[in-house]
Formats: structure tokens, C-alpha cells, sequence
């Protein structure tokens, strides 16, 4: 429960690294179907790559690098 807060709260951001903790909520779910109840919970793909990107810092493009696309994984 520590590391949760001060990584929600953006305490341990001072240094090299960033942390956040992907966690199921403390809270009851309706039951349905898996992919609903990870995406209901914020741990669908696309919330985890909204996390990343939220927490990581905005950098330029360096010239020569390669774009890569970030998309629904395919199953």
C-alpha cells in the first residue's frame, strides 16, 4: 500500500526512474466478461501504454530513429 501511494502521488519521480504500480482495485466488480473487467480495472493494453506514456517524460525525436507503432496485441 506504501509503494502505491507514493507511486500514485508521483513521490518517487526525483530520480532516474519512475514509478507506477498496475494494480486490481480494492473495490468489487461486477462479474463479466475478462477483457471488460481489465479494461473496467485500467489493465487493458491500452491503459497500460496511457500509463507509460503519461508517466514517461516527452523527448524529441532523435534524427535517424525508427518510429514504432504501438497497437492492440493480436491474439
Amino acid at each position: 500500500m506504501v509503494l502505491h501511494l507514493l507511486s500514485e502521488k508521483g513521490a518517487l519521480d526525483a530520480g532516474r526512474v519512475r514509478v507506477r504500480t498496475l494494480t486490481l482495485p480494492d473495490t468489487y466488480q461486477d462479474h463479466n466478461s475478462p477483457d471488460t473487467m481489465y479494461a473496467e480495472a485500467g489493465l487493458d493494453a491500452d491503459s497500460i501504454v496511457r500509463t507509460v506514456q503519461a508517466t514517461l517524460p516527452e523527448q524529441k525525436a532523435r534524427a535517424g530513429a525508427k518510429l514504432v507503432s504501438i497497437g492492440k496485441a493480436q491474439r
